[in-house]
């Protein structure tokens, strides 16, 4: 695995071993302060480049406390303060130049055919820290969280979703692909997952459950995961949409058509660092 673009491009089992990986280096940070390097530092002398065209604030303290306990440093750096397709500096050329002093390039952006592009270029790995078809650090973020919580697999846990389809649900829908969990989703008619998502999870024997009633969605559930209606630069009428989602709310009344002990994570559950 050189990038880390889309989850659905990435074997189940290089993702499980990051699970794996990342559980051990958490228990054996207890007693370490935050800026405090793991013992065998395996990113010592690395550096990861950050590009950061949407703004964020879990994702980037997430990188930046983790590449600094992994051993290595980080610059974060703004599009626009970077030529990056003016002044006679193409996008290739850029990547060529993140290539001569970074070791990693993470990319937050609005565009996918950036990230297509950029990966084409780089001759060192990508990461996609969001776009606008995928949010794969955060899911498999949840998926550490959520096994971490509920202590075991998560292939063996109803998980449902209520909410808009979007980057994340997409990332959602591959991981349920991925680690074999089941997944019903929640939402209006009109706001369905796209067919080429559902498509792709058909190819893989994968039926993913969709009603248009969130009661139904959360029967027998274990997990709920849910996103903001109105997401970041959403360019809708805001009072319309979330009017026609008025009936998908995570409440009292709605969990208790999921099991009694059961967890909810959405964009802002704190991440596991290490």
């Amino acid at each position: 695995m050189k990038n880390f673009i889309h989850l659905k491009d990435i074997s189940a089992n290089d993702l499980r071993k990051i699970l794996i990986d990342a559980k051990k280096r958490k228990q054996r940070r207890l007693n370490l302060n935050t800026l405090q390097p793991d013992i065998d530092v395996p990113l010592k002398g690395k550096l990861l480049v950050q590009m950061f065209e949407k703004s964020s604030l879990r994702t980037r303290l997430s990188f930046y406390l983790a590449i600094k306990q992994l051993g290595g440093g980080t610059i974060t750096l703004r599009s626009n303060e970077l030529h990056l397709g003016e002044g006679g500096e193409s996008l290739e050329d850029t990547a060529k130049i993140l290539s001569t002093y970074g070791d990693g390039f993470m990319l937050r952006t609005d565009s996918d055919k950036k990230v297509d592009n950029f990966s084409k270029y780089l001759s060192i790995p990508i990461i996609n820290g969001l776009s606008p078809s995928s949010h794969p650090t955060q899911v498999l973020s949840d998926v550490f969280t959520v096994e971490e919580i509920k202590k075991k697999p998560i292939s063996k846990l109803n998980i449902a979703w209520i909410g808009d389809a979007n980057n994340v649900l997409n990332s959602l829908i591959a991981a349920s692909v991925k680690f074999s969990f089941k997944l019903n989703i929640g939402c209006p008619k009109k706001y369905k997952p796209k067919k080429i998502i559902l498509d792709w999870a058909k190819t893989k024997n994968k039926k993913i459950n969709i009603f248009n009633e969130a009661k139904k969605a959360v029967k027998n559930a274990d997990v709920i995961f849910s996103d903001k209606v109105i997401s970041l630069n959403d360019k809708v009428n805001k009072k319309k949409k979330i009017k026609e989602f008025k009936n998908f709310k995570i409440n009292s009344e709605l969990m208790s058509h999921a099991k009694k002990k059961l967890y909810i994570s959405t964009l802002f559950t704190k991440r596991p660092r290490g």
